[in-house]
């Protein structure tokens, strides 16, 4: 399993303290305003703001706090910005990250000074990401026989892997929202939906201080507030992780 999922595990296995998470809350919340934005307050008739609330259950995202982001004054959404940033981590890792921002001059040169203090460099568009493809994640906390998993092909699986106890299933990025709600009818129980920018070809980290480095990189990426998500291409093997947390 290749790094962005990694590395999100690897927040929830450190435990959330109350700044990260209220970051993220922030972060989802975002993105809700923006879905809603773009296609109303019906979770039923906009796939994007259903898989943001997913999201913002899997992360224990208070019902309060998710209302108000949905009915909240939009005007603020207004004002955001999509963009995509490609750069390259230490020991040839490929990033791609996401943002939502009211100032791309001020995100780039944030984006740059992460890149370039941790060993990497910012590249232009395109420069990484013919290297992933865009697909649908679903993730579930549990393995998944394989007559399930011959049934799904017929409803949209494309791919599927597992990782200690998470399965993680993957469809086209444009039938995930579709694909999430057949497992829901099929009483799946869902940890996340996303649509993520999976590698083609990973690298494979072996030492731990060289994972040390690139989780600084990560960490510091994703901390930063307009930064939604964040992908790379770098594998490691879980022993490896351990090792790092035990530091």
């Amino acid at each position: 399993m290749a790094g962005h999922s990694k590395f999100k595990n690897i927040q929830y296995r450190k435990g959330a303290q109350d700044k990260k998470r209220a970051k993220q809350f922030a972060k989802i919340g975002r993105e809700i305003q923006i879905a809603v934005k773009i296609g109303g307050t019906d979770p039923e008739s906009n796939p994007r703001l259903r898989l943001a609330i997913t999201n913002a259950r899997s992360v224990n995202m208070p019902k309060d706090n998710v209302d108000r982001a949905i009915y909240k004054n939009n005007t603020e959404a207004s004002d955001y910005s999509e963009v995509r940033y490609e750069g390259y981590g230490p020991f040839g890792t490929a990033f791609i990250v996401e943002a939502l921002t009211d100032n791309k001059n001020r995100t780039a040169s944030e984006i740059r000074s992460i890149f370039s203090k941790n060993g990497g460099n910012l590249g232009e568009t395109g420069s990484v990401s013919f290297n992933f493809n865009k697909v649908g994640e679903i993730q579930i906390k549990k393995e998944i026989d394989d007559s399930a998993l011959e049934d799904l092909l017929d409803h949209g699986l494309e791919d599927y892997n597992t990782d200690d106890d998470i399965t993680y299933l993957y469809s086209s990025f444009e039938e995930l929202a579709s694909f999430e709600k057949i497992l829901v009818d099929k009483n799946f129980d869902i940890e996340s939906a996303n649509i993520i920018w999976k590698p083609n070809l990973t690298v494979k980290i072996e030492k731990k201080e060289d994972l040390d480095k690139l989780i600084r990189l990560n960490e510091e990426l994703e901390d930063n507030d307009d930064v939604q998500n964040c992908f790379s291409n770098l594998d490691f093997d879980s022993e490896l992780l351990e090792v790092s947390n035990a530091r």
